[in-house]
């Protein structure tokens, strides 16, 4: 997920108000029990079913299955907006490496070590740090992983565990990127093009939430969007992540085991006018018994590609609904740096 602006749910789909309580700590019990009470209006959400998406199908020798399966994915895309991704072709085994690779990685014992990592300069390939207060309860690592990879070199393990991992979640990516191209009806490396793929900008950010015992609040991360053609996620444990429907309902979201969540990007919207849109999305803590690790990328267009609504999703009954950017001048429109991967989505809102 991005490095993060909270801004009111409202202003990109329909919901409930949004109340900025900062979390209370008192020692009478029926206070306590009243900012429980609290917190469960406001970080309550659904158990709505998600749609599962089928990567194998997609390029099925049967045309049926194929067919189906793309109508499938069409269908997660403009009416959900994000879905769990099964037979990507990923082996387990990659996955539980990377997790449990950054989970040795932020070994209290090592901070220190972790510190030469923080914030330097709008330049950062890498970057580190530890928020702990009552709207963003996190450890997070960020590394720049395409066009050049970038890790901290030691330990030598976690480095090759994230450029495996990546390397693995990239092919997959470049391939459903090619699935997206046909449910909008163009050939399939329509997305590659438009979004220069090949040179894309992509961020990976490696997520430890503390157990609720340890956190300072109820929030992991604020409420956002993220930038960028798909983010990828992948967990050790389930619950935390919670996603706004476009009906303007809050879901929890429970991946299946070595299942990826994938998220549609707001460069994804931007480009198809908003056929197929990216979402509000949050990180809640207060329910962690443990400590919950994540793996996102972002997936994005190459930094100097203009990014603007294609004319095929313009009409008069469809005017422009964004004006274009290119991914680098968007990343950095709220002033933030390229590692930030901040959002600027409400910025580039045209009606």
């Amino acid at each position: 997920m991005a490095e993060t602006t909270s801004f009111v749910a409202q202003q990109h789909y329909p919901s409930e108000p949004k109340l900025n309580v900062a979390p209370l700590y008192f020692n009478a019990s029926s206070q306590e029990a009243e900012v429980d009470h609290r917190h469960a209006y406001l970080y309550s959400a659904s158990e709505d079913e998600i749609p599962t998406v089928d990567y194998l199908l997609l390029f099925s020798d049967d045309p049926v299955q194929r067919f189906l399966a793309l109508e499938n994915l069409r269908q997660a895309c403009q009416e959900y907006g994000f879905f769990y991704l099964v037979n990507h072709n990923i082996p387990g085994e990659v996955l539980d490496s990377v997790l449990k690779g950054f989970s040795g990685f932020c070994d209290p014992k090592t901070i220190d070590e972790r510190k030469v990592f923080g914030k330097s300069g709008p330049s950062d390939k890498i970057r580190w740090d530890l928020n702990s207060s009552a709207g963003e309860n996190r450890e997070y690592l960020k590394v720049v992983a395409h066009p050049q990879f970038h890790s901290p070199s030691n330990p030598s393990s976690l480095r090759k565990n994230i450029e495996e991992y990546h390397k693995a979640m990239r092919m997959m990516v470049v391939g459903l990127a090619r699935a997206v191209s046909k449910t909008l009806g163009f050939e399939e490396d329509y997305i590659e093009k438009e979004f220069n793929l090949k040179s894309g900008f992509d961020v990976m950010a490696l997520n430890l939430y503390p157990p609720n015992s340890r956190s300072k609040g109820a929030i992991g991360i604020p409420e956002h969007t993220d930038p960028g053609f798909v983010i990828t996620l992948v967990q050790d444990v389930d619950g935390g992540l919670q996603i706004l429907s476009h009906q303007g309902k809050w879901i929890n979201v429970h991946i299946p085991h070595h299942a990826i969540l994938i998220q549609l990007g707001d460069h994804l919207e931007i480009l198809t006018n908003g056929k197929y849109k990216s979402h509000i999305h949050r990180v809640i803590v207060k329910n962690n018994e443990v400590q919950r690790i994540s793996v996102v990328t972002l997936h994005g267009p190459a930094l100097d590609k203009f990014i603007s609504p294609s004319t095929e999703f313009v009409d008069r009954e469809n005017q422009q609904k964004y004006q274009g950017m290119t991914y680098k001048e968007s990343l950095e429109a709220n002033g933030g740096d390229e590692i930030d991967v901040q959002s600027s989505l409400e910025k580039l809102r045209l009606v």
